[in-house]
Formats: structure tokens, sequence, C-alpha cells
């Protein structure tokens, strides 16, 4: 709670007016966790809430939404940990903010395997002439945010995420696969992950704590700092603060401009 209250001046951008999906360790991270969308009857009554349609479940989902300080407190005191925002706000909830490509690694990869995965997505990105924004999960993955703007539904994202992870697939096969299904995919390979772009998903905020012994953060990087030797352990709840004060917030950018899909895919086209 101590860590998130003085990180909330970097943190609250990315979470305010987004729906929380909540990933909640009532006894610690050695204890048993559940998910939550739906808020309790006893939330109190200055906690921002939003109901918002589920088509799963055929019923409206009353979400929390973080906007303060002291929701900030109420969440971390259910017991969460990690903070999981939607990729959308709830002014234009149909329209994400951003595109994320999540590089998810199998136990046989290493964090290097995953640097050197996000260095052929950053090529992918430049011959686009799109920018995109690299994080440390926190775990053992990578996440690449690209700002669309709130200009494109979540179908449109989601495809230009699905052709971008192709290309990337077709530059470095032997490192990366497609394949959703962790029972056919091959066990030495990385998942191009774009399926977090559908309505609903949520990944670890940036700069959100995750559930692990070594009290690792989602770390905002420059990408210079994407090089082999690099670790998700570098960045924990001991030393993340000193390090967003001293480089301010490298993920504001994600919240700003978004980029041009079409401009994008005919550039790509030309290659």
């Amino acid at each position: 709670m101590d860590y998130y209250q003085q990180m909330a001046p970097y943190i609250l951008p990315h979470l305010k007016d987004r729906p929380q999906s909540m990933n909640r360790f009532p006894n610690g991270i050695e204890g048993q966790n559940f998910y939550q969308k739906d808020a309790a009857d006893e939330t109190p009554a200055w906690i921002a809430t939003e109901s918002i349609f589920s088509k799963s479940t055929d019923k409206n989902i009353e979400y929390l939404v973080c906007n303060d300080k002291a929701s900030l407190a109420y969440l971390n005191n259910l017991g969460c940990i990690e903070l999981n925002p939607w990729t959308s706000k709830i002014s234009d909830i149909e329209c994400p903010t951003y595109m994320v490509l999540d590089l998810d690694p199998s136990e046989n990869n290493n964090f290097d395997d995953v640097i050197e995965v996000a260095l052929v997505v950053k090529e992918v990105l430049d011959d686009a002439k799109v920018k995109g924004y690299p994080k440390t999960s926190g775990s053992s993955g990578m996440h690449i945010y690209v700002p669309m703007g709130n200009k494109y539904p979540f179908a449109q994202v989601k495809d230009f995420a699905h052709l971008l992870m192709q290309l990337v697939q077709t530059r470095i096969p032997e490192l990366t696969t497609l394949e959703r299904s962790l029972k056919k995919r091959d066990k030495g390979k990385i998942y191009l992950d774009y399926l977090q772009n559908r309505r609903g998903q949520t990944l670890a905020s940036v700069y959100s704590l995750r559930p692990r012994k070594e009290g690792t953060i989602s770390m905002s990087l420059e990408w210079y700092e994407v090089k082999k030797g690099l670790k998700p352990t570098d960045f924990t709840i001991f030393n993340a603060l000193d390090r967003v004060k001293e480089k301010g917030d490298l993920f504001k950018p994600v919240l700003g401009r978004g980029a041009n899909i079409l401009q994008a895919i005919k550039r790509l086209e030309k290659l």
C-alpha cells in the first residue's frame, strides 16, 4: 500500500476511468488468489463504478474504477497486489487507448530470448513507422504498447496486432509461435499473443507490483535498455519509485495520439 501511495502520481493516469479486473490475494502471494470483476454489495459509495454489459455472461458487470489514491488503497486492501485495467476507458469503452503486443515465453525460454524477439517487434514497428513502448511484465515476459488514441474498435486493433505478430513470426520463426493452444504449442518458443487486444482483456498495468516473491514491478523501458542481460528482477518494489522519479513516466505517450493503422499497413505492403 505504501508503494502504491507513493507511485500514485505515475500510475493513476494509467488507471483512471478504466474498469478494473481484480486479481485478489487476501492471504498474500502464498495463499489462494481469485479473480473478481463485479463490485461487492459493501463497496463504499465513494468508489467509482461502471456498469458494462458482458456478452459471455449475458448480464451487466459492475466494475470498480480506480481514479484516486483512496480508491487505490481500497483495491490494495482487498488484496489486489497487481492492478489490471482495461485497454479502453469508460468514456469510449469500445475503442482501446492502445494496442498490446504480449511476448509470452515458455518455461524453456530465458529472458534473453524475450529480448531478442522484442527487438524484432521493434524492427517491424519501425518499418510501419509506428512507435512502440516496451515494459517488462514483471513476470517472465515483455509487453510492447502502441498508442491507438481510441480511434479504432477492438476488432480492428486486434487484427492489426495479428498482422504485426505474423510479420514478427516470419522474421524469427525459430523462436516464436502464434499457436494459442498450450497442448499444441512448441515448448521452446515464445507465444506472440495478439489476443490481449480483445474487449475486456486485461494485463498488469505499467508500474504495477506483481505477486512474486522478488517483489517485481512491471516497468517501463527505453528501447536502448532492451538488450541482453536485462532481467525482470532488475525492477522491484525497492527501487522502482526512485527510477520513475529520475526518468519520469516513460509510458505517458501511450495515452496520447494514436497510430494510423491504414497508413502503417500501406508502408508494410511496400516492403
